[in-house]
């Protein structure tokens, strides 16, 4: 995936960015850094192709399903965990066994798994965002977008987020996560910074192994 040149503003609005170019590539962790105001969603928006860019463009080869959690989780209120990570493994074709095993294995990853029978509106801030976290795996996206994922987290579930996603670059997929925490950050393999408009690479003793 590869950003040219990008640059966007809304109407009558200065530029959020100008400049932005990379090349974004599987097996990758991309943290989208930059102060708050810079458009760090916006930017997420424009990759995911919700949005058109001012300037420069968005070469999206070899990505056909895009996953986006949002800072703010947005589930259904009477459908259970298990339920909201079941149905894309059962569009993928799974049997509903599959799916299910699949589904609680990877509740079970991300600290869920003693709620897969509770409905999605018992859940807290924090279990309601790594419920998204697990049902946009288990989507298998080639590009998988994530806004603050750990902004409602504690320190050691946090780890455990940024250890899953790495996991899920190793498969294959571009992952982009848009975040303020510096322990984020320095579990992603690059850093995308809007401030300076382009891809630097971390040292291998801060990678989180993608």
């Amino acid at each position: 995936m590869v950003l040219a040149g990008l640059g966007h503003r809304f109407p009558r609005q200065p530029f959020l960015f100008r400049g932005v170019t990379a090349t974004l590539l599987p097996n990758r962790v991309y943290a989208l850094v930059g102060p708050s105001g810079s458009g760090k969603s916006t930017l997420l928006a424009l990759l995911a192709g919700w949005l058109e860019p001012t300037e420069g463009r968005v070469h999206r080869t070899g990505v056909s399903r895009v996953g986006w959690v949002f800072q703010n989780p947005h589930g259904v209120a009477r459908r259970t965990a298990l339920d909201h990570v079941v149905l894309p493994l059962l569009v993928q074709g799974l049997t509903r066994r599959r799916a299910r095993d699949r589904a609680q294995a990877l509740l079970v990853e991300f600290g869920l798994g003693d709620a897969a029978d509770r409905e999605f509106a018992a859940l807290s801030g924090g279990e309601a965002q790594r419920l998204m976290l697990a049902r946009g795996i288990a989507a298998r996206p080639d590009l998988f977008l994530v806004d603050e994922p750990t902004a409602q987290l504690d320190a050691r579930t946090a780890a455990r987020v940024s250890s899953t996603l790495a996991g899920l670059a190793r498969a294959g997929t571009v992952v982009v996560v848009a975040t303020h925490d510096a322990q984020t950050r320095a579990a992603c393999t690059d850093t995308l910074d809007l401030v300076t408009a382009g891809v630097e690479p971390r040292p291998a003793s801060g990678a989180s192994g993608a």
